[in-house]
Formats: C-alpha cells, sequence, structure tokens
C-alpha cells in the first residue's frame, strides 16, 4: 500500500480537501501539484523544504515522497547556525521553495534552489518506492550538541498513522483542524501526512489562535498543552468545540486542570497520547476507552513497553522508572551518528526513551517526565517532578509551573519550582503543597517568574530555568 494511500486512489476533485490558512486545494489539485514537485526531482535522495505553515509546505513534502526522496523539514524560525547545520549533516542535494523565500538560500554549502509553483500540474506515475525507504529525517535537539537528524521510514509512518486510526476511529468522514508547526512529527506527520493516509479532510489554521480553532468547524482537534490552556480560557470557543468527537492533546502532559476545563466547557473528556521524533507516536487513549487526565493510555498495536530501573531490570506495575519502547514505529537511527544511536538503545534491542513513567494495573501509562530533569532524588526519595506541578496548578493563584531538582549540600537535590502566578507568596506554595502531597515531595524553594521558557510545541525548556 502506497504512503499517502488515500490522496494515490482518489479521484475527488471537490474544493477545500488540504487549506492551509484561506488557501486550499482539492485532492486531485493537491496530487498534482505534488507530481510536478516531484517530476523536478527526479534522481534526487534528500530534499531539504522550509517548513512554514503553508501550502507549499505541504505540497513540497508530498512531492518529496512521491519522488521516493528523503524529506527534511528545517524548521522556519532555525537561525543561520542551525539552518546551515542541518542542511549540511542532511546532505541535502536540492533545497525545495517558492521563489524569494528569505534567507533558505544563504551560505556558500546551500544546495541548489528548486522553485515550487503551486499553479504547475502533472499526472506522472512515480512508482511507490521501498517501504524501508527513508521518508522523513527531523532534527531534533537534545541538551547539549547540535541537532541530531532522526531517519524515519515510509514503513514506520505507516505503521504509526494506521496505528492511530484504529485507537481514534479516525475515518475518511472527519475534519482535522490545527495549527501546529510542519516541521515536527505532531504537525507534520499526525497533522499532514495523516489526513493524507487516511482520506479525511485537513483545515491548518495558521496561528493557534482560540477563535480559529473555534472557526474550524471539525470533528478532530490537535493541540499541544499551551494551545488548550489557552481555549480553556476563552469559554466561548471552547464551547465551539463542543461539535467535533475529538480533542486530542500531546507533546506534553496536559495539566489536569485545563483538562477537568475542557471537559466542562466542550462536554469532551481530551484524548492524550505519548511518542517522541525518535518512536513516533506509540502509546494513546483510544476513543473508545477510559481518558483520564495524566494518563496517555495503552501501547498502539505491534508497540511493547516496559518499565526499568536504573540496572535495566523491569519493574512491576505503578514502579516508577524509565520508560522503554520496541516495535515498528520507531526510526532507523541517528543520521551520521552512530554513537548517539548506539547509546539510546538496549542489547536487547528496546529503545531508551529517557522518560520516566508508571503503567497502572490495568495498563494505563502515566509520564512522569524526562529522566535527566523530572525524576528528582531527593533525601533517599524519587520524586516526579510532574506530581509536584500538578499540585501547585490545583492553587487557583497559579497559571503555569515548572519544577526541577536543584543542587542541595544535604539532601543532594531539593525540588524546586518555578511558578507564573497572581498574588502567591514561597511560603504559602510551600505549604499547599504539603497539605496535597507527603511532606519530602513540597518544593524548598518556590521562584516566582513571569514566564516560563518554551520551544515551538510549546514543551517547558526547564534547562533554561537552572541557567538563570
Amino acid at each position: 500500500m502506497a504512503l499517502l494511500s488515500r490522496l494515490a486512489e482518489t479521484a475527488d476533485d471537490r474544493p477545500g480537501a488540504v487549506r492551509v490558512g484561506e488557501r486550499s486545494l482539492s485532492w486531485v489539485e493537491l496530487r498534482r501539484a505534488a507530481t510536478a514537485v516531484a517530476d523536478d526531482l527526479r534522481g534526487a535522495s534528500r530534499v531539504a523544504v522550509p517548513a512554514t505553515a503553508s501550502l507549499e509546505t505541504v505540497v513540497g513534502v508530498v512531492g518529496g515522497l512521491l519522488a521516493g526522496a528523503a524529506v527534511v523539514p528545517v524548521p522556519p524560525d532555525a537561525g543561520p547556525l542551525e539552518r546551515d547545520h542541518i542542511l549540511r549533516d542532511s546532505g541535502a542535494q536540492l533545497l525545495l521553495a517558492p521563489p524569494g523565500t528569505p534567507d533558505v538560500d544563504a551560505g556558500a554549502d546551500a544546495p541548489p534552489l528548486v522553485p515550487l509553483n503551486l499553479a504547475r500540474r502533472s499526472d506522472t506515475r512515480h512508482p511507490e518506492p521501498d517501504p524501508a525507504a527513508t521518508a522523513l529525517i527531523l532534527y531534533t535537539s537534545g541538551t547539549t550538541g547540535a541537532p541530531k537528524g532522526a531517519v524515519l521510514s515510509r514503513r514506520a509512518i505507516a505503521a504509526c498513522l494506521d496505528g492511530l486510526a484504529d485507537a481514534w476511529a479516525w475515518t475518511p468522514d472527519d475534519v482535522l483542524a490545527h495549527g501546529l508547526p510542519l516541521f515536527h512529527v505532531h504537525g507534520l506527520v499526525l497533522g499532514v501526512l495523516g489526513p493524507l493516509r487516511v482520506g479525511s479532510r485537513l483545515r491548518h489554521v495558521g496561528r493557534p489562535h482560540p477563535e480559529r480553532y473555534a472557526a474550524a468547524g471539525a470533528s478532530m482537534y490537535f493541540g499541544v498543552p499551551t494551545i488548550w490552556s489557552r481555549i480553556a480560557a476563552q469559554p466561548a470557543a471552547a464551547r465551539a468545540l463542543r461539535g467535533a468527537r475529538l480533542l486530542v492533546s500531546g507533546s506534553a502532559a496536559l495539566p489536569e486542570p485545563v483538562f477537568a476545563a475542557l471537559a466542562g466547557l466542550t462536554g469532551h473528556r481530551p484524548l492524550e497520547r505519548y511518542g517522541m521524533t525518535e518512536t513516533l507516536v506509540t502509546v494513546s487513549a483510544r476513543a473508545d476507552g477510559p481518558r483520564r487526565p495524566g494518563t496517555v493510555g495503552v501501547p498502539l498495536p505491534g508497540v511493547h513497553t516496559r518499565v526499568v530501573d536504573e540496572h535495566g531490570d523491569p519493574l512491576p506495575a505503578d514502579a516508577m522508572g524509565e520508560l522503554q519502547v520496541r516495535g515498528g514505529t520507531l526510526f532507523d537511527g541517528y543520521l551520521n551518528r552512530p554513537d548517539a544511536d548506539a547509546a539510546t538503545r538496549t542489547a536487547d534491542g528496546w529503545f531508551r526513551t529517557g522518560d520516566v513513567a508508571t503503567v497502572d494495573p490495568d495498563g494505563a501509562h502515566r509520564i512522569v517526565g524526562r529522566a535527566a530533569t523530572d525524576l528528582i532524588s531527593s533525601g533517599g526519595y524519587r520524586i516526579g517532578a510532574g506530581e509536584v506541578e500538578d499540585a501547585l496548578l490545583a492553587h487557583p493563584g497559579v497559571r503555569e509551573a515548572a519544577v526541577v531538582g536543584t543542587p542541595h549540600p544535604d539532601l543532594g537535590q531539593q525540588v524546586t519550582a518555578y511558578v507564573v502566578g497572581d498574588g502567591v507568596a514561597e511560603t504559602e506554595l510551600i505549604d499547599f503543597v504539603a497539605r496535597h502531597l507527603s511532606a519530602h515531595k513540597r518544593p524548598r524553594q518556590v521562584r516566582l517568574v513571569g514566564a516560563l521558557p518554551r520551544n515551538a510545541m510549546g514543551k517547558v525548556q526547564k534547562s533554561r530555568l537552572t541557567e538563570a
């Protein structure tokens, strides 16, 4: 089966199948425009695409996939050093972009620019590449060093999307709306390639403002916690989503107060899922199953998970440890980085996610956070930062909270909280947490800040908190 099977098969020429902002294409127009791009890419094995939130990005990515090339999305907000690293490290032979796109062709080592013209059409039949061929090289940043290119095969992407279609009862009758960036798994793989494989229509709203979500008239909505928090803060926008079928949250934990607010305003309990660039989505709540705040569901078909201790030994249900996964959605490795790739694999073939999790007796997974920043060892106790963050967020004066472990001369690490709030005091918040959680989990220090540093997907960048 073709990776973008519905796009390849359909003869539907009704307008508006794929809309980005105010511009749209029918299924047939998209396929013919992308085929014209594929005609220009013959012989190229790797192609870079500036991944703006635009129809050009959709057509460019689809054209690269039809041509059998590995597509390298370049974040539009990448600075010159990051952009040059991605282009050089990926070995992109061509740069596919509309003429006049600023800065994309800067640098002496930039690949040749292939103009992307959405007015062109072609009916050439390009053969479907081997499922093992690379589809995408997505660059992901760690805590140190330059971003690494995660190599994702066509087979892995298909396995992920088919698993999600099963879990979410995702069908061609759905209309998906979101405003996510098109250079991450969430916005690009799930949010663009998903509709093209399943056959549902797509409404990318541009900037993810609550009023744009409210006006989309979709059956499925994708968002990150920051988006859902802003929607929950605008009751009229949230109530406009009552006609939807599914509200999906990912890329970070959805705070329980936001979960509750959305459930009350929209009539829908949000569905949470878990994944990484390297694994795609591996765990998800199901459309026909329970959706509990703080849990991200069960493994997708063909995916296996386990929670292990610091020695790599499997832990029983409810025990906290590192989550490891294996299955058909995993990436093929880091491009040009066998050292980094080896560090993520166990001897028996599991991928080390670096995330701390627990699994309930019924199989529901709870993601506590990153092992490096969200598992705090204090006075012999192992404390999950997420539990303390949820307790802080239950205080009516707290709008945002991030908890980390910081050095302590006696405890090893202490629980330190960074809080965005209104009229709250440090001692008040410490006492509030102590009344709700075990005493050893209370913050030893609360720092009131104006904002928490976040990346493009809304994830709090905790390393920047401790650098301040």
